[in-house]
């Protein structure tokens, strides 16, 4: 688990603030759940068999014996909301996203931690395809929007309950005269979580179940033809995207379409982010029978990919020298009127020389700094200093904010 540091958090500050914009453009409204959920709404929706139910969440008694587990995951949560708070009552499509951290205990690795963050956005109550096309339009714009280009996007159907269990099988039988070849985690999952076999980043597995059944050749004539109106509908909006017939996910209620962003940029764990349907979510979780689909950004992943380009911190416009005690409180009034009005203003604290001083200044890189001293009191009148060309003017202290908001407006249209 790790802390995020002034220099780092301005990256995650643009990265929500990014999807608050983008997922607005697209009608979606922000809900905020809490961090712990009882138990038995993650065991339902994931799946009993699952690698985060089985080895990964964080569970605990409370002091009246409820089990409660951090959330590891995000939709479930929204969708425990929307079923208590009755939102299909107030519109029969709903459009949610979320962001915050999720909680698994497992392996940490690059990108990947035992506390993680996600943004995540959900739709509820329409099955037509096009709403496929349009979260997948919604994710395309956000990546374009926080200049991340080296992702491509995989698109893959899972079926539905009355297709799957013929896929489901044809790959047990399949497996299963491969089973030596597997390794030992797929060897015990193959008959309960056959799907998350085709996942397996052993070579071994990858290599044993290169020409498996694939789950594209047993979609029911419903589900192929939804597939193939989403492929439609993001052609027609020119989203670039491949079919991976091997993507699975490793929650229980995804059915239909599914799909990952991807790169080549984070090594082995290539995604980030993933997402589908999961028609039939809600009514499992004592809801309407409404369908849905979603995704999640892990955020972490997203920030080591801005790299080199991760958002500087905000520097100050304005840093105040002051010599003196007199000059030092003059220029802690000074200060608290500029921030009040808008401005990013700071000045030294600890009584340093002025060479101390202006040192700092430099260092927070501010735009200006105003010497601040006796003689300067009385006049009523300050040097001010551009620090990018130290040059200097004297501006009347009683009209610094006008000068300097002009002087800022200068120096943006000049860079």
């Amino acid at each position: 688990m790790n802390d995020i540091l002034p220099g780092e958090v301005e990256t995650w500050q643009f990265l929500e603030q990014s999807a608050r914009e983008v997922f607005g453009y697209y009608g979606f409204s922000e809900i905020r759940t809490p961090i712990p959920e009882k138990t038995e709404l993650f065991c339902r929706s994931i799946g009993e068999t699952t690698d985060i139910v089985e080895k990964e969440m964080y569970t605990f008694s409370d002091k009246s014996e409820n089990s409660l587990t951090l959330r590891p995951e995000g939709t479930a949560p929204v969708m425990r909301s929307f079923i208590q708070n009755r939102l299909h009552h107030l519109d029969p499509v709903s459009k949610l996203y979320y962001m915050g951290p999720m909680f698994r205990y497992e392996r940490p690795q690059k990108g990947r931690y035992r506390q993680f963050h996600q943004l995540g956005a959900e739709v509820v109550g329409v099955e037509d395809a096009k709403i496929d096309a349009q979260v997948l339009a919604m994710l395309h714009q956000y990546f374009v929007h926080i200049g991340i280009s080296s992702v491509s996007l995989q698109v893959n159907s899972l079926g539905c309950p009355q297709c799957r269990p013929g896929y489901r099988q044809a790959l047990i039988d399949y497996l299963e005269s491969r089973l030596d070849n597997l390794c030992g985690e797929c060897q015990r999952r193959y008959q309960t979580n056959p799907l998350r076999v085709l996942d397996c980043k052993v070579p071994g597995c990858q290599s044993a179940t290169a020409d498996a059944p694939s789950v594209l050749e047993h979609l029911c004539s419903s589900c192929h033809n939804h597939f193939e109106q989403v492929k439609g509908y993001l052609q027609a909006l020119n989203i670039p995207f491949v079919v991976n017939a091997r993507m699975v996910r490793g929650l229980d209620y995804y059915v239909r379409t599914t799909f990952e962003l991807v790169t080549d940029q984070l090594g082995s764990q290539n995604a980030v982010a993933a997402g589908g349907r999961y028609d039939g979510l809600v009514e499992s979780l004592g809801g309407p029978s409404l369908p849905g689909i979603g995704f999640a950004i892990g955020l972490e992943r997203l920030v080591l990919m801005k790299g080199e380009q991760q958002v500087a911190p905000a520097t100050p416009q304005l840093f105040i020298a002051a010599m003196g005690k007199d000059a030092a409180d003059r220029a802690f009034v000074l200060m608290s009127q500029l921030q009040a009005a808008g401005m990013r203003a700071e000045m030294d604290y600890l009584g340093k020389s002025l060479k101390a001083q202006m040192r700092r200044a430099n260092k927070l890189n501010a735009d200006f700094t105003l010497i601040l001293g006796e003689e300067e009191l009385q006049s009523g009148q300050a040097q001010l200093k551009n620090m990018s060309d130290s040059s200097q003017s004297t501006v009347t202290l009683s009209n610094l904010a006008t000068t300097l908001w002009e002087k800022l407006g200068q120096l943006s249209g000049s860079s």
